[in-house]
């Protein structure tokens, strides 16, 4: 069966299309005869009770510089003109973010959105993994200077990371005996009125940092990402390394416990990162690897994701009719 498939994102004119997860899962959709759109979460508008947004229907190819074209621009009724809605806007997770979410819930009970948008605002990415402590490293959530201050001098070497942030971004590695401590928190608390986390460093993210890619719950496929040299951060984003990689007894253990927290939620495309078996983020926003996945192993996760997401619509088609 054809889908209509709108896809909220940032530009696709500008995607990297070796590495971009959102341009696998358009060209594994339009694969299977689906039909696709692009819209921009700026173009969402609600209006007397209904949403729409201003899209253009896309076709998609693997050519560099050419690898989408669109037909002009019409109104889509998000509840009665589409299928299938991917949220796949990459973060910040913002206001803006959330109320995209808020928007496309509103439709939600018409059209399958992916993934489930109250949960993707009720579980933010860093927030989440706080339900599973004993998976994580040891970590701590605050503005409580003194409470900080007392994490570090227990941990000694520790990582300072925002919240909300993305792609490694503001990510700080604090040492010992480094001076910058006070400084860092006095930009952060500056900078935003939120808390922040601090972590003890795992050294064995030298070894690699891994993208674990779960598909309505179940394990899919993963990589390794090998920080550059003289940087702690391992994301592909700010210079990390694929490589091939497989799970461990404690990722296997991790991605477990996690199946039916993701099952119930309804978030049925997840990137979990993991380092020395210690569970740190759970991506519900844009999760990225499946390129890499796919080049590294020949597990092609979009293709997985969109046999879970014909048959999550195929369901729901069957208890409404």
């Amino acid at each position: 069966m054809a889908l209509r498939v709108a896809i909220q994102m940032d530009p696709m004119e500008g995607v990297n299309i070796d590495g971009d997860t959102t341009f696998a899962l358009a060209e594994a959709a339009q694969a299977r005869g689906h039909k696709l759109w692009i819209y921009s979460p700026s173009a969402l508008v609600y209006e007397n009770g209904s949403v729409s947004a201003l899209a253009r229907s896309a076709t998609v190819q693997r050519v560099k510089g050419d690898h989408a074209r669109f037909d002009p621009a019409l109104v889509l009724d998000l509840a009665e003109d589409v299928d299938v809605i991917l949220m796949r806007q990459d973060p910040p997770f913002d206001t803006a973010y959330i109320t995209a979410a808020h928007l496309l819930e509103l439709v939600a009970d018409k059209t399958l959105v992916v993934n489930d948008p109250f949960w993707v605002r009720s579980s933010p990415e860093k927030i989440s993994p706080l339900l599973f402590p004993d998976l994580m490293p040891p970590t701590m959530v605050t503005r409580d200077v003194a409470a900080l201050r007392a994490f570090r001098a227990k941990h000694g070497d520790v990582v300072l990371k925002p919240i909300y942030g993305n792609a490694g971004a503001a990510v700080f590695r604090v040492k010992a005996d480094d001076a910058n401590f006070s400084p860092l928190l006095e930009m952060f608390f500056a900078a935003s009125r939120e808390p922040i986390m601090i972590q003890a460093f795992v050294r064995e993210v030298v070894d690699g940092d891994k993208r674990i890619i779960l598909v309505d719950g179940e394990f899919a496929g993963l990589i390794n990402r090998i920080p550059a040299k003289g940087d702690h951060r391992s994301n592909l984003a700010v210079g990390g390394q694929a490589a091939a990689t497989e799970l461990s007894p404690q990722d296997e253990i991790i991605c477990e416990r996690l199946r039916p927290f993701l099952k119930e939620r309804g978030l049925l495309f997840v990137g979990i990162d993991v380092i020395n078996g210690r569970l740190t983020e759970i991506n519900v926003t844009s999760p990225t690897g499946a390129r890499s996945i796919l080049a590294l192993s020949g597990v092609d996760v979009a293709q997985m994701a969109w046999d879970s997401i014909e048959a999550k619509f195929a369901a729901r088609q069957s208890v409404s009719a």
